[in-house]
């Protein structure tokens, strides 16, 4: 077991031109005594993902493509007693390393998430970071782009990450439960590079839509494909593999 607590999981889907700076932050819970292993979960990228893993001295673990298995696979492998889920385009602010000590020392038993900002200026990029921090405190359903701090006792407790392609994120939170979750005084900066392709509104009404509809009983498959069809999700070859299987 490693001697620092946390096991951070990265999935990865040709995702080295943009991971340096995600990366970088968490080297420096390295040299601070927080993280005492880092796992690159990948979902078969053809980039030099596994050369970089290798160079920074980090785990890879293999999965089909979607963040649920992919996730999953990163947990199996996880041997720190906590895991830090973090998406390979976001990075945590300075202030993230005495966050995650604080709560580990007094919140043994509880998950927790960062607040959201993106790496965008501006109303648009202002307020939906504003409306995902409002939805995370009134519903207690954070995103996966937030970041997600949990006892590797707890996750498997409640079963862990389903392996489905989409909502994957919202399924573990809702398992986990408003009593065991709570708000980290860091964030999570994440890129905005798909809102702004998409335009800030129209991918925020997406999303949102697609929450609605899931939790009206939709299916996460048929879901993933009508978002990655869309052009939305981040693993762009999803929606063939799902025809495919």
């Amino acid at each position: 077991m490693p001697s620092a607590p946390v096991s951070v999981i990265i999935p990865t889907l040709n995702a080295a031109p943009n991971i340096g700076p995600t990366l970088g932050a968490i080297a420096d819970g390295v040299i601070e005594g927080v993280v005492g292993e880092l796992i690159i979960a990948d979902g078969g990228s053809t980039d030099e993902i596994h050369d970089i893993a290798d160079a920074i001295g980090a785990e890879s673990v293999t999965a089909p493509k979607g963040r649920g298995s992919q996730l999953a696979a990163g947990a199996k492998a996880a041997r720190g007693a906590w895991v830090l889920f973090l998406h390979a385009d976001t990075r945590l602010s300075h202030d993230w390393i005495d966050a995650v000590k604080r709560h580990v020392q007094t919140h043994p038993r509880k998950a927790a998430y960062f607040r959201h900002r993106f790496l965008a200026d501006g109303f648009a990029p202002a307020f939906i970071s504003g409306w995902a921090n409002l939805r995370s405190t009134l519903f207690a359903l954070p995103y996966g782009d937030q970041g997600l701090l949990v006892p590797l006792s707890l996750y498997r407790e409640v079963g862990g990450y389903p392996e489905i392609p989409l909502m994957e994120d919202v399924a573990l939170i809702r398992k986990i439960g408003r009593r065991r979750l709570r708000r980290l005084g860091a964030d999570a900066l994440t890129s905005a590079d798909r809102y702004q392709r998409d335009g800030w509104f129209r991918r925020g009404a997406r999303n949102l839509a697609i929450f609605l509809v899931w939790r009206l009983g939709a299916s996460p498959v048929w879901l993933a494909k009508r978002y990655a069809r869309g052009g939305a999700h981040p693993n762009a070859a999803l929606a063939e593999q799902i025809d495919e299987s």
